[in-house]
């Protein structure tokens, strides 16, 4: 016999036994879907009303003592209430019931149920002729009686259903049985080309996956515009053009949040902006002097209108910035001399707060292009930002440091420090490390988004409890 017909004898055989056995195993693996189809469609879910119907009687039974006791309409009113919910739950229980058993346990207690309304509304009669004697018998006796008949009634229904399940259960335990017989044969008569598809399959999906978790990746840090190549067209295929999908909608629902924001925002500098200009106006007493309270009150509005408008402000950059159309306005600057009019404007607020601020620097030349305005805008939010966590007595410097082909601008402080699960997301929008501190959650997003607009970046060392330190490092041209 050639090599070619043995192989393709071997072959043959492999490929027949993996026939039968896959008949065999999709009629087992039908059969188990069917039967885990019926507990999940018809027995599971009888059981949970059959249950539930049956708690509703002892609530009725309260209800019912109670409304004899205070005679109150409002207990009356909640058991009618249960009463036609104990209808309805027991007309859908007709429809999960198969064996004659349960519709006999269903009709009697059915029946019984009726009796029992009939019977309170006998109680109900007594009651308003004035015999409550009476009344008090029939409800303790045939009443009472009359709702543990239907309790006894629905516990025997959930004991017949359970069995069901039970009965289900060792059906699908045999089935399993039986399919990992034929599937063990089929793998022992098999194996190699078990073992070279398992290996082609696991390599493919590794790949796959690994390109599907890289692109999660992206899409977790805010990029949404790197969609995934797809080459196959099977449930892979499908994932990936899933995952395009999502990624779209996802970029173009930032995109509207952006535009919202921007929307708002701007609609509201107008507004704001001429409230904060009026209050300034009260406060110089151009249209005439003011009472202690009212200076008050002026001084209330405008303090409040400017955190407003800044707020405001903060908005609109970082939506440009997050357009990447905030404009730069490049010039020669010495970057020491920048960080030097931002210490000297928040030292009072450091000596208010009593913290040490102090400015250092390292190297001579300190010359690169930037925009003035934006730069101090980051050193004194990052100053801001130590000041407002570090603790009375402590520390902050803002240090500039010249390499040879970048500028280093680092505020170090003795704070709080940041947690170690946060290090990761204090440069998103609107995410701070200690919300109860106060803040927008914005400003160190601007830093972020400023250095990378001057092709800088921006980075954090922190130890919490010690403090933390932030670096700026921007190229010289």
């Amino acid at each position: 016999m050639r090599l070619a017909s043995k192989i393709f004898l071997t072959s043959a055989v492999v490929v027949v036994v993996l026939a039968i056995v896959g008949v065999l195993s999709l009629r087992a693996v039908g059969r188990l879907a069917s039967v885990n189809r019926e507990i999940t469609t018809r027995t599971v879910p009888a059981l949970r009303l059959a249950a539930s119907t049956r708690d509703v009687m002892p609530t009725m039974v309260r209800l019912e003592a109670r409304f004899l006791v205070l005679q109150d309409p409002r207990f009356m009113t909640a058991w009618n209430d249960r009463a036609d919910g104990m209808r309805a739950n027991l007309d859908r229980l007709r429809a999960y019931a198969t064996s004659g058993t349960e519709m006999r346990l269903l009709d009697e207690a059915a029946a019984g149920f009726e009796r029992y309304v009939g019977t309170v509304g006998q109680v109900r009669t007594l009651l308003a002729r004035g015999e409550r004697t009476r009344a008090t018998a029939l409800s303790e006796g045939a009443a009472r009686s009359l709702a543990d008949r239907v309790e006894a009634n629905l516990d025997a229904l959930t004991e017949a259903m359970h069995a069901d399940v039970l009965h289900s259960q060792a059906e699908i335990a045999r089935l399993e049985a039986r399919t990992w017989s034929g599937v063990l044969l089929a793998l022992t008569a098999a194996v190699s080309l078990a073992l070279l598809g398992s290996g082609l399959i696991a390599h493919r999906l590794t790949l796959s996956l690994g390109t599907l978790s890289a692109a999660t990746a992206e899409v977790a840090a805010g990029h949404f515009d790197r969609p995934i190549t797809v080459e196959s067209r099977d449930e892979i295929g499908e994932l990936a053009r899933s995952f395009n999908a999502m990624a779209l909608e996802l970029r173009r629902l930032e995109g509207t949040k952006e535009e919202f924001f921007a929307s708002v925002s701007h609609e509201l500098r107008s507004p704001l902006t001429s409230i904060r200009e009026g209050a300034h106006l009260l406060r110089e007493r151009v249209s005439g002097p003011l009472t202690a309270r009212q200076q008050r009150l002026v001084e209330i509005i405008a303090a409040g209108s400017d955190r407003l408008l800044g707020l405001v402000n903060q908005i609109l950059e970082v939506t440009r910035l997050r357009a990447g159309v905030l404009p730069i306005q490049r010039s020669r600057l010495e970057l020491d001399t920048v960080v030097a009019r931002a210490v000297d404007e928040l030292r009072p607020r450091a000596d208010q707060a009593g913290i040490v601020l102090e400015r250092e620097q390292s190297g001579e030349e300190f010359t690169c292009l930037g925009d003035e305005d934006r730069l101090l805008q980051v050193i004194v939010n990052l100053v801001a930002n130590a000041i407002r966590f570090t603790p009375r007595g402590g520390r902050v410097v803002a240090r500039v440091i010249a390499t040879s082909a970048e500028l280093e601008i680092q505020v170090e402080d003795t704070g709080v420090g940041i947690p170690a699960s946060e290090l990761a997301h204090i440069f998103e929008p609107y995410r701070q490390a200690h919300s109860h501190r106060g803040g927008t959650g914005l400003g160190l997003a601007i830093v972020r988004g400023v250095a990378q607009a001057h092709g800088g970046r921006v980075t954090v060392e922190s130890q919490e409890g010690k403090g933390s330190r932030f670096t700026v490092l921007l190229p010289r041209t």
